[in-house]
């Protein structure tokens, strides 16, 4: 859906109530699980989540994937809308030691709601600093308003384009972390075909992830955090912060394998959390091959 259409929804569910924008969110995200070729991945997906089920059942899997996801746009409505949005945390004293002193990194996934994930972390402390890694797509719909709607929450945002590669966005990256800000990366997508990745294994496979986020924490000496938020409700989350990934090295000649060690413990959290969760996982691109 794009931007225009986004917006002529939320105008009119708002005069009309939040049963519109349900019921139109859930049609649209129909129509995009019956034409989209990206069915076939996410089948393909839960056929490695659950091997043991036939090809109906992975079938019917995606289809709740495609409409659980829109729930994230249901929930920014809601928030839109003065409703705000309720939470349980657990893990935010392991923030408490590094904001302000010598930062950290929080390494988001596309499982559970990252956009609100970064919102609540600035609720849960008005004061704090927080950087956001994202992607920028050629034609952004939706996509503009997740962006427009952290802006306003006081999340500053770097965007990643798609085809080039600045050195600076990432020096900028190192330096807020250096005067204490939290810095957040997606860690479980590849953005760039010249991006340079880790090979991890996820249930069962080869999963290929970014290897920024571990180079940050190398080269910075910050604590690496696994942030998840998942739904316990309408408008209502729970969100979870793992103790740090060490990601340590004696010499240079370390620094591969410590990288790839901590980057098997970020998927080893991932998949634990994706067993938990398994329809809140909304990568619709290939991950696993």
């Amino acid at each position: 859906m794009n931007n225009f259409w986004y917006k002529l929804l939320t105008r009119t569910a708002n005069l009309c109530g939040s049963w519109l924008f349900i019921i139109v969110s859930r049609t649209v995200a129909a129509g995009y699980f019956l034409l989209s070729r990206r069915v076939r991945e996410s089948s393909r997906f839960y056929a490695a989540l659950y091997p043991g089920r036939g090809k109906l059942y992975h079938l019917w899997c995606s289809f709740y994937q495609y409409q659980n996801f829109t729930t994230i746009h249901l929930d920014r409505f809601l928030a839109n809308q003065a409703k705000s949005v309720t939470f349980t945390s657990q893990g935010w004293e392991k923030l408490e030691s590094v904001i302000g002193s010598r930062g950290g990194i929080l390494l988001m996934s596309h499982l559970g709601n990252w956009e609100i994930a970064a919102t609540l972390l600035k609720r849960q402390k008005n004061n704090l600093r927080l950087l956001l890694y994202m992607g920028i797509k050629e034609k952004e719909g939706i996509e503009k308003a997740q962006k427009d709607t952290l802006r306003r929450s006081g999340v500053t945002i770097i965007g990643v384009e798609k085809e080039d590669s600045s050195p600076f966005s990432a020096l900028e990256g190192i330096r807020f972390l250096q005067s204490g800000g939290l810095v957040s990366m997606a860690g479980d997508i590849v953005w760039r075909k010249d991006q340079r990745k880790v090979c991890v294994s996820f249930l069962g496979h080869d999963a290929f992830l970014p290897e920024a986020p571990f180079v940050f924490a190398l080269v910075s000496g910050a604590p690496l955090f696994v942030f998840f938020a998942f739904r316990t409700g309408k408008n209502c989350y729970h969100f979870t912060l793992s103790d740090p990934i060490p990601v340590r090295t004696v010499s240079r000649q370390d620094r591969a394998e410590a990288i790839s060690q901590a980057a098997q413990q970020y998927a080893d959290l991932l998949e634990e959390s994706l067993r938990k969760h398994p329809f809140e996982w909304y990568h619709f691109d290939r991950f696993i091959h």
